[in-house]
């Protein structure tokens, strides 16, 4: 397996380009599954998990053609000849349970097997399966499939969410467009993501208002047409990459980042001491004075703390002055990352949700192995930092989430090569 060494010391200067999101253009790919009509989505990021969605799509019979160095996708569900998401492919990555909700609004049957992805919890999908069951869809769990149908179709009906579900939130806003009549969803994801899914079935002709808030309302319509529609930010790479020169010193320039996609995460960073300037480009990463101060973290959905944050923020606070604590509030075990960084000399005390980080004044470089995507970045912003060389091991959790990781810190002088494995 490949590796990533990084040599620490020094400081970031220059400008990083922000893909499109991940988890947005992974929720908008099975989308092409609710029309016949081509959909074309632009501003995709190049990543692993997207050859992946690519590849249970066109198992389906959709067409998709990766164009402009993979930049671009064009998708084609005119010829759906399998209902059948398969236990090989889906078990690679959770978003696979994305084309249950598409594919039993628009032919009235599927089977999905249950997902696999991170382990960083158990994730469970029985959130999407009720709020399937809310709109008709009768469902019966055999041998690791889900068995979905809707022999007279979805009809609208009323989700009652008992906890915030991205996921759930996508899977059933995508069933409702072609539901017949009048969908509610409660206690709805709020993240940018939901909003971007919204905005791409609104082009396709869907009928949605509310997204952005706890509750969306949907007014099923016969059929979607096809859409072209550009991938939002990534803001998960965008926090990522902001940690940079905050962990290492210089200046960094973010280009396509937006305040609005980082809020809660900007409000931490300036209590730990870092300034985030918009640019007409993008947003621009500095620290104000020598060391950063300790801050408390508490993970929530949107607008909150993002959980897929936390990971690199806690490599941060490794070296800040004081104690920090931080409240893992939406996965269970995603603090694997914690003992890697203890090797590398940081203070950590983990309690079931809750890590209590002790500021050191150095981390010294180490081999360290990911275990998860948050995690595998996070050790690679520690190496930045550190003494000596840190090799980060099993880093195909990194291609999942980030593309070019190596080109865009190296463009800001960061000592980084990934070395192939044997």
């Amino acid at each position: 397996m490949d590796s990533i060494l990084v040599s620490g010391g020094g400081e970031l200067n220059g400008q990083i380009p922000i893909a499109g999101a991940k988890n947005a253009c992974l929720t908008l790919m099975p989308a092409t599954l609710l029309s016949e009509e081509p959909l074309t989505l632009t501003n995709a990021p190049r990543l692993s998990d997207i050859k992946t969605m690519t590849e249970l799509l066109q198992s389906l019979g959709a067409e998709v053609t990766s164009l402009q160095d993979g930049q671009v996708l064009a998708m084609s569900s005119h010829d759906i000849n399998n209902h059948t998401a398969d236990y090989d492919i889906v078990r690679k990555m959770r978003a696979s349970i994305l084309v249950l909700g598409p594919m039993l609004a628009r032919d009235g049957h599927a089977v999905v097997s249950l997902p696999g992805g991170c382990a960083i919890g158990a994730r469970p999908v029985d959130l999407h399966l009720k709020a399937l069951e809310a709109l008709g869809a009768e469902l019966e769990l055999k041998d690791g499939y889900v068995h979905a149908k809707a022999p007279g179709g979805l009809k609208g009906g009323t989700v009652d969410f008992p906890l915030v579900s991205v996921g759930a939130t996508e899977n059933v806003l995508m069933a409702a467009t072609l539901a017949k009549g009048t969908t509610v969803i409660n206690n709805a994801a709020r993240e940018p993501e939901i909003v971007d899914l919204a905005d791409c079935l609104r082009k396709m002709g869907a009928q949605i208002d509310g997204d952005g808030t706890s509750t969306i309302t949907v007014q099923g319509v016969d059929r979607l047409h096809g859409a072209t529609h550009p991938v939002v930010t990534d803001r998960i790479e965008l926090g990522t990459y902001m940690l940079a020169p905050a962990i290492c010193g210089g200046e960094v320039e973010l280009l396509g980042g937006r305040l609005n996609l980082v809020g809660a995460f900007c409000e931490k960073l300036d209590a730990a001491g870092i300034s985030v300037e918009e640019t007409d480009r993008g947003l621009k990463v500095a620290r104000r004075s020598g060391r950063i101060s300790a801050v408390d973290v508490v993970t929530e959905p949107f607008p909150g703390f993002p959980t897929d944050l936390q990971a690199q923020m806690m490599a941060l606070l490794c070296t800040a002055d004081g104690t920090s604590v931080l409240e893992e509030k939406i996965f269970e075990n995603r603090f694997m990352h914690a003992p890697e960084l203890i090797r590398m000399g940081a203070q950590i005390d983990v309690h079931g949700g809750t890590a209590t980080v002790t500021g050191v004044d150095r981390l010294k470089g180490a081999p360290v192995m990911a275990t998860d995507l948050r995690a595998s970045v996070s050790l690679i912003l520690a190496g930045l930092a550190a003494e000596g060389e840190t090799v980060v091991s099993r880093v195909y959790h990194l291609d999942r989430g980030y593309e070019h990781v190596v080109g865009k810190l190296s463009g800001v002088g960061a000592k980084i090569e990934r070395i192939k494995g044997q």
